[in-house]
């Protein structure tokens, strides 16, 4: 009798233990406000979150199945942002009629993947952490931002302004937050401490300013303004 008891003692601490060890999807919503008329932005999206463990040690995963693809189409890049672990490996395809040259030369990953045709596509891997703003030496208008991120925890709110975190172990991590609008000082105050466990997954709402003059300007890749209008030649000379 004592030993049934026992082992239905063992067999309910292993399941509790269980239950507690769950990955949580770990939920945020931001409220992004515009500077100087204090409304509320109709399109919050764009942010994005990750959660570093504070024990460190976690390496980056493969990016959760999605495709790690920067798509350049109607003189646009989509998506605007995209989050990267390190490691990853993106895609630059060109699928509009004429020719594109990518190029960042600002933080980040730095590199310059030269003039390539409709139809052409060139790979960049991303080896460290960082923000790589990312440009068309030939159409101004064309920007993009990637975030690389040195964790498999993180996130992109929708226009909503929600976010979610799938697959986050219980623990203690350290909150990042990057937004193109927010200052520097912004988001540092956004950072903090965090336990994830089944009873505490929800980050709650999180306020930022959007600041439209913090948006990086830019010349083109030889640090001189761009034509105006754009080149109507799909080649662009350097002067």
């Amino acid at each position: 009798m004592r030993g049934r008891i026992f082992l239905s003692g063992i067999a309910v601490a292993f399941l509790v233990s269980t239950v507690f060890a769950q990955n949580q999807t770990v939920t945020a919503h931001f409220d992004v406000i515009r500077e100087g008329n204090k409304s509320k932005a109709k399109d919050a999206s764009n942010v994005v979150a990750w959660l570093t463990p504070a024990s460190g040690g976690v390496k980056p995963a493969a990016a959760r199945g999605q495709s790690l693809r920067l798509v350049q189409k109607n003189k646009t890049f989509s998506p605007h942002v995209l989050v990267v672990p390190v490691g990853g490996v993106v895609e630059f395809p060109n699928r509009d009629p004429f020719f594109h040259n990518v190029f960042s030369l600002f933080e980040g990953k730095r590199f310059d993947l030269g003039l390539y045709e409709a139809g052409g596509t060139r790979l960049v891997h991303f080896d460290r952490a960082g923000i790589s703003y990312v440009f068309c030496n030939i159409h101004p208008e064309m920007s993009a931002v990637i975030v690389v991120v040195d964790t498999p925890y993180y996130g992109l709110s929708n226009a909503a302004g929600d976010l979610s975190i799938p697959e986050v172990p219980p623990g203690n991590y350290a909150l990042h937050v990057w937004s193109e609008g927010s200052s520097v000082e912004q988001l540092q105050a956004l950072s903090r401490r965090v336990t994830v466990s089944n009873g505490a997954h929800a980050l709650g709402s999180l306020h930022l300013t959007e600041m439209p003059g913090l948006r990086l300007s830019h010349n083109n890749k030889y640090d001189l303004p761009y034509e105006s209008p754009s080149p109507s030649s799909p080649i662009y000379v350097h002067p």
